[in-house]
């Protein structure tokens, strides 16, 4: 009998800047590897400084192509804000499975206001104090270490994912939406599609998706496979040697990438 066909691991493009002292960067490996353990696949990932993530559209999905799927990590400020930005809008535009977790969750939701609503003055901010636009901003109170219930809206990819409408998740934050922009984002859903589905207790967005759909049955249409981020870090289940449900189904959006890729090349 000949031997079966071994497809190489997945490859996870891991957005920012690795600091192996911070918790969140600890836990993602371990994450990563209890994914790919339950998925029954290897999954490889690098660490993708954002000062190397070029600004330019060809050449940031030049340099994220032989991936399957892309995580912004957190960790800002970032060396380069628009390289991790640029990195976002290619797993947006080139509908890669995408996770942002924290920063991550930040800095999509300034790509999405600057590139889909045409608010380029969106910013952080972290980073620059003086914005014009701060859609993300200080939060009332730090989450730094904190730990909260995010209640899912029925019937989102996110209440899918977990299997029930509430969770609670541990944060370590002290920016996050800017509630004053609120109206901008539920204005423009049905113009970009990026809808928050995970709030707190007090109505405060907690998490997001953009049109995400399975990859097999989207091919060719005009939504995206997988498109989630957070304000809460679901990394840091690993730490306490806890599989996550939101990462799991993140590697596996990454794995039909990786399986319709391998179709199409044969």
């Amino acid at each position: 009998m000949a031997e079966p066909h071994r497809t190489a691991p997945l490859r996870i493009a891991l957005i920012g800047d690795h600091n192996p002292a911070k918790e969140a960067h600890q836990g993602i490996p371990l994450s990563l590897a209890m994914a790919g353990t339950m998925l029954g696949t290897e999954i490889g990932f690098s660490w993708i400084g954002t000062e190397t993530v070029p600004e330019a559209r060809t050449d940031a999905a030049a340099l994220l192509a032989n991936y399957d799927g892309i995580w912004c990590v957190p960790g800002s400020p970032y060396r380069s804000m628009e390289g991790a930005l640029a990195a976002i809008r290619t797993a947006r535009e080139t509908r890669l499975p995408f996770l942002g977790t924290c920063g991550g969750f930040q800095h999509a939701l300034i790509d999405y206001i600057r590139e889909v609503l045409d608010q380029r003055a969106a910013d952080h901010a972290e980073s620059n104090p003086e914005a014009e636009m701060p859609v993300i901003a200080p939060l009332a109170c730090s989450l730094k270490g904190a730990t909260g219930t995010i209640n899912f809206t029925p019937g989102s990819r996110l209440a899918e994912i977990f299997g029930r409408t509430s969770t609670v998740e541990r944060y370590h934050c002290s920016y996050g939406f800017n509630p004053a922009y609120r109206a901008l984002i539920d204005g423009g859903v049905a113009r970009g599609g990026l809808r928050f589905t995970g709030f707190d207790p007090a109505g405060e967005p907690r998490a997001f998706e953009l049109g995400t759909r399975t990859i097999d049955r989207n091919i060719g249409s005009n939504g995206h496979p997988f498109f989630i981020a957070t304000l809460f870090q679901p990394e840091r289940a690993a730490l306490r040697g806890e599989h996550h449900p939101l990462i799991a189904a993140f590697a596996a959006a990454a794995r039909d990438r990786h399986n319709h890729t391998l179709r199409n090349s044969s």
